[in-house]
């Protein structure tokens, strides 16, 4: 949740910098900033602001916002669930959607994401991680190998006779990035 009340008040009654402000709540630099110039945008001062509760701030600042309608995935457990064999964007969508319908009522009513967006939400997301290792080594060295998706079944006159992986390797020149 936002922490809109406390950014502001940390600002307009503590006169804290920005920079104090967000490592104080845990938030972005550029969320407080964005949140001191709607709150002078719309002309509010501390004591309009101390009376609003947290939504009908967050209504003032940033208007009916479509997203609150939206349920929010947990994109962490998503990550963590796309290492395993056999998952897929779709498939996480599609659990996604079913779980949203269900919890769906009168008090609540919070839609899913359509798959566009909720992809997009993960790449971004994905985007953010650190995942880039810097490797340095002589033309020759080393090889990378690793397996290539599933087994694949070996036929002999039309009939299976077993099954085999697909193994791939590599390597490169000088200086590799491997992300």
């Amino acid at each position: 949740m936002r922490k809109l009340k406390d950014a502001l008040r940390l600002k307009l009654v503590g006169g804290q910098s920005h920079q104090q402000i967000a490592s104080a709540l845990g938030i972005a630099k550029g969320s407080v900033t964005k949140y001191c110039a709607l709150a002078a945008t719309a002309g509010l001062d501390w004591s309009a602001i101390e009376a609003m509760s947290e939504t009908d701030l967050e209504h003032r600042l940033f208007g009916a916002s479509l997203v609150a309608n939206y349920a929010r995935p947990d994109y962490g457990r998503m990550h963590q669930e796309l290492r395993r064999k056999g998952v897929t964007v779709m498939l996480l969508w599609q659990e996604y959607s079913a779980q949203v319908s269900d919890e769906h009522c009168e008090s609540s009513p919070r839609k899913a994401l359509r798959y566009s967006q909720f992809s997009e939400n993960y790449r971004q997301f994905a985007k953010r991680l650190k995942r880039s290792m810097r490797q340095t080594h002589r033309a020759g060295e080393k090889m990378f190998i690793d397996y290539a998706g599933p087994t694949i079944a070996l036929m002999e006159h039309g009939v299976e006779v077993g099954r085999a992986n697909i193994f791939v390797a590599g390597g490169c020149q000088g200086s590799c990035r491997l992300k």
